[in-house]
């Protein structure tokens, strides 16, 4: 059997896509083994992002060369679709599929040629015009289900919409399908994917809230979680089904990029500050208990220390459960080029660091407020140091002594132990 390694930089949307791809290996009579070890074929599904992503796709393509000269390897993903002339000057690379071909791959690694390969790829965003469903699964317990995908919004710091193409999306009918095949995966929590996933059946006479509603309806899917959702697209219709349905969880993760109306406008964000703190308070009204996390990108070109500051205390207000760290790092072709006032590289990370103490405190103020709570908790099937772990309906991680019977179950439990060393509570 061939040997097949994936490497997967990026968001949860690029390991759900290698997810659905691997297991489409697998059907094929591959057999998966660890990037760090010798395979017939690599694949690298890459992200665009940051520069450190670009830079993690070069040493990972360097890697696997060193590994097995004569493996192929094939470079998918953001980085692929906006830079393939690049990647092909690396040694090793032997296959390029951007966004809009990467679902070719089994194809394109059975018919490969490393010329025909390089020469025939043309970077084209006018391609990325159709959806690709992508169902996956992390462990026994979780899938992951993509329902939207590209984005239309052209913020100033970001590449995705010439990564991902614009914003497009399945049918509720073939949404519908694709849960039924983790529902015989007997997965008990799905976390719904895509880019801009608020977005869901624009164009179309669906919407974002018919879907949830449709998929609250199957009955063998215990938990839903959204992966994140805009500000402006989260409506308050949305948030009073979710604290009303079945299966939805109080769990919202919601992209906040900066706690300064100046920063959003040069961002060409779709809200502002006042818009953001109502969302998040009114999720907070109809569930007290909900989790709400945020991305916050920091040292972006002209954020001044005063406008730094805003952001801090303007996070410091909202009862957010957590904040996730973004450093700003330059995109060659993103608009925020010819913005002024660039925040040196140093400046950048001492800005990260306070953020990312901050996102810290607010974690564990969020978990001490709910000691005390009664919730359940859906179990993992791994186990470390003699525990198994899982994650509350509102997203709280909780331990237990292992017993493999207890395996993606869920079982109510009372939050009365907190474990301030490894950050979780213990029942």
């Amino acid at each position: 059997m061939p040997k097949i390694a994936f490497h997967t930089l990026g968001c949860k949307l690029n390991f759900a896509e290698s997810s659905d791809l691997l297991r489409r290996f697998v059907n094929e009579g591959y057999e998966e083994t660890s990037f760090h070890q010798k395979a017939d074929v690599y694949v690298i599904n890459t992200c665009t992002v940051t520069s450190i992503a670009e830079k993690k796709c070069r040493n990972a393509v360097r890697q696997a060369h060193n590994l097995n000269p004569d493996a192929l390897i094939a470079v998918i993903g953001c980085f692929a679709q906006v830079n393939a002339e690049e990647i092909s000057k690396i040694e090793g690379v032997n296959i390029i599929l951007g966004n809009d071909n990467k679902h070719l791959l089994i194809d394109k690694v059975k018919q490969w040629s490393r010329e025909k390969e390089l020469q025939n790829f043309v970077k084209d965003i006018s391609r990325l015009h159709t959806f690709y469903s992508s169902v996956s699964f992390s462990d026994r317990t979780r899938g992951f289900l993509k329902v939207q995908d590209g984005c239309d919004y052209f913020c100033t710091y970001c590449e995705i919409p010439f990564a991902r193409g614009r914003s497009r999306s399945c049918s509720i009918e073939a949404a519908v399908k694709d849960a039924q095949i983790l529902v015989q995966e007997n997965k008990k929590e799905v976390v719904l994917t895509g880019v801009n996933i608020g977005d869901f059946g624009k164009g179309t006479d669906e919407n974002f809230l018919a879907l949830i509603k449709e998929l609250d309806k199957i009955e063998a899917i215990k938990r839903y979680r959204i992966s994140s959702i805009e500000p402006d697209l989260l409506t308050k219709e949305i948030i009073d089904f979710c604290a009303s349905s079945r299966a939805f969880m109080p769990h919202f993760h919601i992209p906040l990029q900066a706690g300064s109306d100046k920063v959003l406008k040069m961002m060409k964000r779709n809200y502002d500050t006042q818009h953001f703190r109502d969302k998040v308070l009114y999720i907070k009204e109809k569930m007290p208990n909900s989790f709400i996390a945020c991305d916050c990108l920091t040292g972006f070109n002209g954020e001044t220390q005063e406008e730094f500051n805003k952001a801090i205390e303007f996070i410091k207000s909202l009862p957010l459960a957590f904040v996730h760290v973004f450093t700003y790092s330059e995109r060659p072709d993103a608009h925020a080029l010819k913005l002024p006032e660039r925040v040196p590289i140093a400046e950048r990370r001492k800005r990260s660091l306070v953020l990312q103490n901050l996102a810290i405190e607010k974690k564990r103020e969020f978990y001490k407020h709910n000691v005390g709570l009664e919730t359940s908790v859906l179990w993992e099937e791994s186990q470390k140091d003699g525990y198994m772990y899982g994650f509350t309906d509102n997203y709280i991680r909780v331990r237990t002594k292992f017993n493999p019977a207890k395996t993606n179950t869920v079982e109510d439990v009372m939050l009365n132990n907190f474990n301030e060393t490894v950050e979780c509570f213990e029942v």
